[in-house]
């Protein structure tokens, strides 16, 4: 009976923050992708936040867009309108699939579940979280595994550590790359590049770039304490700059005040959407020396920007950075050591920026959107 037409799918994008970090690349990028694809594969509902409903409107001339009570914008009553408001939308606006993009689910949605699990470091990596928010996002996994029809995940890395550490159904898990907006992240021309340098203070001075959240699982500290190793003796040593959220690393503040004085360490805070492609394919080098990742989003949109990259070979990293992307490990020695070769070989760099480039052309929101869609089949069935 439902076979000849699309699923009518609820997506909740009511987790989306503010700043569009992590979650929000992911949420918009798939409903931009879907807005351009899904006339003949998916009937699609968004549930958003006031504050995003013009913006997925635009989006989506196509879909229907609903606003959420304007109380949800707060975590807490999120999560509660999310296991008793939510089911009662889908049930009005009679979805077929309902599919919740960041870890958690209604218990009792009344239709098939999708839910999007991000990574499993709060189980590989689990140091590097504070209590409650580990024990949340354990709890919330573990719940979305057993409840929900499909579990989709953005790499082959995050599949095998939820069935290695928590027996997963591996048949009911689909594997979905993310993608890179290469509009918004692109090679920047040398305007783009000296305006960020200007807005950062930089003039013309040579810099190394972290662009993510200040979490302890970024491994801040050590990259600060490897640049400063790396650099310390050079006749103009490149500055750090460490961009992004301020997180929870209390870490981050004692690296800092190791930094020898000669040396220049600036974090900017959150920079301008705008002015990212400037800013990473600006840098010498732009650096990511996780502890491990679900993706690897921050290194993708680096790669996109022709930035060399310098990260780690650590959970699905190498997936998303494959041969084009210098690899290094998590300690501070380690990192200085590789670091330092990648800024005395200057035609290593040009190799990897153009390796990163075209490497970035492969991971396609429409890729991923495609995934999404056979997945919410599957789920209906």
């Amino acid at each position: 009976m439902t076979a000849g037409r699309p699923p009518r799918v609820l997506i909740d994008a009511t987790s989306v923050p503010a700043d569009r970090g992590g979650v929000g690349r992911y949420v918009d990028g798939l409903l931009g992708a879907l807005g351009r694809v899904c006339g003949s594969g998916v009937d699609l509902v968004v549930v958003s936040l006031r504050t995003d409903l013009e913006r997925y409107t635009r989006m989506l001339p196509g879909a229907e867009v609903i606003p959420a009570p304007a109380a949800v914008a707060h975590r807490p009553a999120r999560l509660a309108w999310e296991q008793t408001g939510l089911p009662l939308l889908a049930q009005q606006v009679g979805a077929e699939v309902l599919h919740s993009p960041f870890y958690t689910c209604p218990l009792r949605a009344g239709c098939p579940v999708t839910v999007t699990v991000h990574d499993a470091t709060f189980f590989t990596e689990p140091e590097h979280y504070d209590k409650s928010r580990r024990t949340f996002f354990r709890s919330a996994i573990k719940t979305s595994l057993r409840r929900a029809d499909r579990v989709i995940v953005p790499s082959k890395a995050t599949r095998d550590e939820l069935i290695r550490l928590l027996d997963a159904d591996p048949t009911r898990i689909d594997v979905a790359y993310h993608g890179v907006d290469q509009a918004a992240f692109h090679a920047p021309g040398e305007e783009e590049k000296a305006r960020v340098r200007a807005r950062l203070g930089l003039g013309s001075s040579s810099y190394i770039a972290f662009l993510g959240a200040k979490e302890p699982r970024k491994n801040v500290p050590n990259l600060i304490r490897g640049w400063a190793r790396a650099v310390a003796d050079r006749e103009d040593p490149p500055a750090l700059v460490i961009a992004g959220g301020q997180g929870h690393d209390d870490d981050i503040d004692r690296a800092v005040a190791e930094v020898p004085s000669h040396l220049r360490l600036l974090r900017p805070g959150y920079l301008r959407y705008a002015d990212l492609p400037g800013f990473l394919g600006g840098a010498l080098v732009a650096a990511y020396p996780s502890y491990g990742e679900g993706f690897g989003l921050p290194i993708l949109e680096a790669m996109a920007c022709a930035a060399p990259v310098l990260t780690t070979p650590r959970l699905s990293l190498p997936e998303v950075g494959g041969d084009a992307v210098a690899y290094t490990s998590e300690a501070p020695d380690q990192i200085a050591t590789d670091l330092a070769a990648l800024l005395d070989d200057e035609q290593r760099r040009l190799s990897l920026a153009k390796a990163g480039f075209d490497r970035a052309k492969e991971f396609t929101w429409e890729s991923s959107a495609e995934v999404h869609i056979a997945a919410w089949g599957r789920a209906r069935s």
